[in-house]
């Protein structure tokens, strides 16, 4: 702990602050304990630094506010954030920002990719589902993180994904106005979008871009981008293109590589716009359905996207050593690099990739020549080829490659594979039962066949199996069930009843599997038929109130009569049926206790007045 922190054990009188958990570049988290409520917490602190400039102050005071409004279970949850004042090194008071904070049992995703291993594919997307959940959130409430990485996501013991640093992301866009003039560039090279390392505002599609870049490294165990220092990283985000994750890890699928090249799609508005669409494509693949993403270039080094080029600047410039791009040059300005003719942007220089007017038109004049020559010479040995040269000589025929074998190649890679067998490929989709989706399973021409350069080949790419929904046939009796469920392409599987009040005898329960489930054509549906019949419940003891409202719940009819009785008035003391299964409707008699008949008690008749001692008269006895 640094000295000023030393002095500071106990926050706003509550929260008790422990032991170190980590350091980050604008902050430090302690675990701590919050004496009110008796709880462990994390407390966030900033650097002793920042919390000496004012500015900063401001807005990390504003922004941990308004982090501590995001209450979503993928997020860490923030309790409190206040401010201390404390006596730093120098003597001076200056006022300690903090952050009360959750605290997360569990390991971060980088302590999971260490040593480059890589995550389960299905886990890697369950990952990156739970991260765009907390991030479809934060966007709606007009909160953009700008540091997806894999040290801000955790996975505790059961499995739940929490997203962290909400607030001092935001806090960092402006936090002086040196930083906010210059666009400084906040985030983790490895993982910046190329609007942030061109020093360009940002909005929630770099969050997309950021996730994207998480998503190949948990498939891969690298990021997609690896250079010597950070300035190289940013240089190739914004100029080279990534490979598909497959081309590292061969179980990724066809479908997941088309996921992760569209999210790190060089222009925002060419790759994924809500974090709700990029999690929608993400679910469908761990569920084996077809992705919305379209296919994209994959190989690094590839052409750019956009009509212009970005340049590192010269040797020597001021972002020599990144200052220009990740950092402050020594003075605290932003320096840039233009050459002539171009200028800088943040450190990387964009020039026009158009060439100058009027230049080289000599040699444009004696290419435009060549090229009339080309296609004259072409011409003529169509027409030779078409028509022999008359002296019954065989035509000439231009050099054939033959198609490779591609089938039960993952698209990408099938494609590849013709393109640099000199052909040209296009694709049908089809539905196949025995092969996963993004498999070629047909080709045409086939496999083996000379044909001439540049040909046109036909790949078939599975699309998995055909998928059907089971259609709603609940409350429906079986001839029309039955006759749905074939007209959907599905088989009847077994039949069963069950008691359920709630359908009259020969009604459809439920099915299994159940509707709207999607499932293969020719599956067998399993249909629960009502059996309309119940089980009576036995209500003796219990009001006549309660009694009849259990009993119309079974769908049965209830008559009841009343007796005298000392029992509390409407108590039901007999019933008749008292248990066994009946058809629904069938009326259960009851007997209910009533009050006891009034009666008139007589008065008892006067009483003589009892002889005293005195009066007693003794009878002699006989003689």
């Amino acid at each position: 702990m640094d000295p000023v922190n030393e002095s500071v054990r106990v926050l706003g009188n509550r929260y008790e602050i422990g032991e170190l958990l980590g350091r980050g570049g604008m902050a430090e988290v302690h675990l701590g304990r919050d004496a009110r409520l008796g709880r462990g917490v994390a407390i966030k602190l900033l650097r002793t630094d920042l919390a000496r400039d004012p500015t900063f102050q401001a807005r990390f005071r504003r922004e941990a506010q308004s982090a501590a409004g995001l209450n979503h279970p993928a997020i860490v949850a923030v309790y409190d954030t206040g401010e201390e004042s404390i006596t730093d090194v120098t003597g001076n008071l200056v006022s300690l920002p903090y952050i009360v904070m959750e605290h997360v049992e569990g390991h971060t995703l980088r302590e999971m990719l260490s040593d480059g291993r890589t995550l389960d594919v299905d886990l890697a997307l369950e990952v990156t589902s739970g991260v765009l959940s907390a991030l479809e959130y934060s966007h709606r409430n007009g909160i953009v993180h700008r540091d997806i990485k894999p040290a801000n996501v955790m996975m505790t013991p059961a499995g739940d994904i929490k997203v962290m640093d909400f607030g001092i992301a935001r806090a960092l866009a402006d936090v002086s106005s040196a930083m906010t003039q210059t666009q400084a560039v906040i985030g983790t090279a490895q993982y910046l979008s190329p609007e942030q390392a061109r020093g360009e505002s940002v909005d929630i599609r770099s969050d997309l871009y950021s996730t994207g870049c998480l998503l190949f490294e948990l498939l891969t165990g690298r990021p997609p981008f690896v250079a010597d220092s950070p300035v190289a990283v940013a240089y190739q985000h914004v100029r080279e293109l990534p490979q598909a994750p497959s081309v590292f890890n061969p179980a990724v699928p066809e479908g997941v590589d088309r996921i992760v090249l569209h999210a790190l799609a060089k222009e925002r508005d060419a790759r994924y716009q809500t974090a709700a669409e990029f999690r929608s494509d993400v679910e469908a693949a761990r569920a084996g359905r077809r992705v919305a993403a379209p296919m994209a270039p994959m190989l690094a080094g590839g052409p750019p996207t956009a009509a212009t080029e970005y340049f590192p600047p010269a040797p020597g410039g001021p972002t020599q050593a990144g200052a220009g791009l990740l950092g402050a040059s020594p003075g605290g300005a932003y320096d840039t690099y233009a050459p002539p003719g171009g200028y800088a942007e943040n450190g990387l220089t964009r020039r026009d990739s158009r060439p100058p007017a009027k230049k080289n038109q000599g040699l444009t004049y004696g290419l435009l020549a060549a090229a009339v020559v080309a296609v004259l010479a072409l011409v003529g040995w169509f027409v030779y080829a078409q028509l022999g040269n008359g002296g019954g000589q065989t035509a000439i025929t231009p050099t054939t490659v033959a198609v490779p074998k591609v089938i039960g190649l993952q698209r990408l890679a099938a494609e590849q594979a013709l393109t640099t067998a000199g052909f040209k490929s296009t694709v049908v989709e089809a539905a196949d039962d025995q092969a996963p989706i993004g498999q070629v399973t047909g080709v045409d021409p086939a496999e083996g066949d000379k044909l001439p350069k540049d040909s046109l080949v036909t790949l078939t790419v599975s699309t998995g199996p055909g998928l059907v929904k089971v259609p709603d046939v609940t409350g429906k009796l079986q001839s029309v069930a039955f006759a749905d469920l074939q007209a959907a392409n599905l088989q009847i599987g077994e039949t069963s009843n069950e008691d359920d009040p709630r359908f009259k005898a020969g009604e459809v329960i439920r099915t299994v599997p159940a509707a709207d489930k999607e499932v293969k054509p020719g599956t067998p549906v399993n249909v629960v038929f009502a059996s309309g019949k119940v089980k009576v419940v036995d209500v003796r003891g219990k009001s006549l109130d309660e009694a009849t409202t259990i009993l119309n719940d079974l769908g049965l009819n209830v008559r009841f009569t009343t007796v005298p009785s000392g029992e509390p008035e409407g108590t039901v003391l007999e019933q008749n049926p008292v248990k066994g299964t009946v058809n629904t409707g069938t009326r259960i008699d009851l007997t209910v206790a009533g009050p006891l008949p009034t009666t008139t008690t007589p008065s008892p008749p006067p009483t003589s007045p009892t002889p005293s001692p005195t009066d007693t008269q003794t009878t002699p006895p006989p003689p």
